[in-house]
């Protein structure tokens, strides 16, 4: 089984601060930094070193070659990862003396994709392979047909949250991963528990993973729920945690583990993440 992740690549801009800055106002970082990121890429990295092979495919500005090389020290597969005129896309994160982030992203040449590389993409892989998506590229409707005609087991996380969301065929998905936020929007509901219900009746045949940070996660498919506890630990930086849980439940999933194992895995390796600095940089390798 093989795991083709069509997703974002960035630039991440880090700014420490002691709150968020405030319409009107004008405040001083403490600390910045500029680390590699995007959902896209975080979730491939967390795939590969929680031990398997990732294919990823995406699109970057002609001069960003060094992503690639940082990918591949990663040991990420980048045969599918071309190259735009474009900026490649970037995030402005703030990062305050709680560890909570507020984050503005550009696109930039995520935004770059078209049916024809999404298609030849796509044909590179079979029946059951996983195609992991998000939403931070374009063309996110093209690649679950596509994907749903190749018979692969398509993972979608919907962040960010858009309302052209509600225009996809999310019956065609076989995992949903979402936290509160974007499942309170793509269901209307506010509590986890309806939440819950509201999806599972809209979209039978989906197993849905609703992630709760310090909360845990809960999984929710044909009437059988599970619910894990998030490890507590003290958190530095929460950026990229969703990601690092993502891409260690994908993986864990492909290993063959069981899904109560592979949300343990995923809960312990998104706790640890948050411990240091960083999106890509700071997911762990854990057996």
């Amino acid at each position: 089984m093989k795991i083709l992740n069509i997703g974002s690549i960035n630039k991440d801009f880090f700014y420490s601060v002691n709150d968020f800055v405030k319409p009107g106002e004008t405040i001083s970082s403490n600390k910045f930094h500029v680390k590699i990121g995007g959902k896209g890429l975080n979730q491939s990295v967390a795939i590969s070193k929680a031990g398997k092979k990732v294919y990823h495919a995406g699109i970057i500005n002609k001069d960003d070659k060094f992503l690639i090389d940082k990918l591949k020290k990663w040991n990420v597969n980048c045969d599918n990862i071309l190259f735009s005129d474009n900026p490649t896309g970037h995030a402005i994160i703030q990062v305050n003396k709680r560890g909570e982030n507020s984050i503005i992203i550009h696109a930039g040449a995520n935004y770059d994709l078209d049916k024809k590389f999404i298609a030849s993409t796509i044909s590179k892989f079979e029946s059951e392979d996983i195609l992991l998506i998000q939403n931070e590229v374009n063309s996110i409707g093209d690649i679950i047909d596509i994907g749903y005609e190749q018979k692969m087991k398509i993972i979608f996380n919907p962040a960010p949250f858009k309302k052209e969301i509600l225009n996809y065929d999310l019956n065609k998905i076989s995992i949903l991963i979402l936290n509160y936020t974007e499942a309170k929007n793509l269901s209307g509901q506010n509590t986890p528990t309806k939440i819950l219900d509201f999806l599972n009746k809209k979209y039978k045949e989906t197993e849905i993973i609703l992630t709760l940070g310090n909360k845990g996660s809960i999984y929710s498919f044909n009437s059988n729920m599970i619910k894990i506890d998030a490890k507590k630990i003290k958190t530095i930086d929460s950026t990229g945690a969703g990601d690092t849980f993502i891409g260690y439940y994908v993986a864990s999933i492909a290993k063959g583990l069981n899904t109560e194992e592979s949300l343990k895995r995923a809960n312990k390796a998104a706790a640890i993440s948050t411990t240091k600095l960083g999106a890509a940089e700071s997911i762990p390798e854990i057996n």
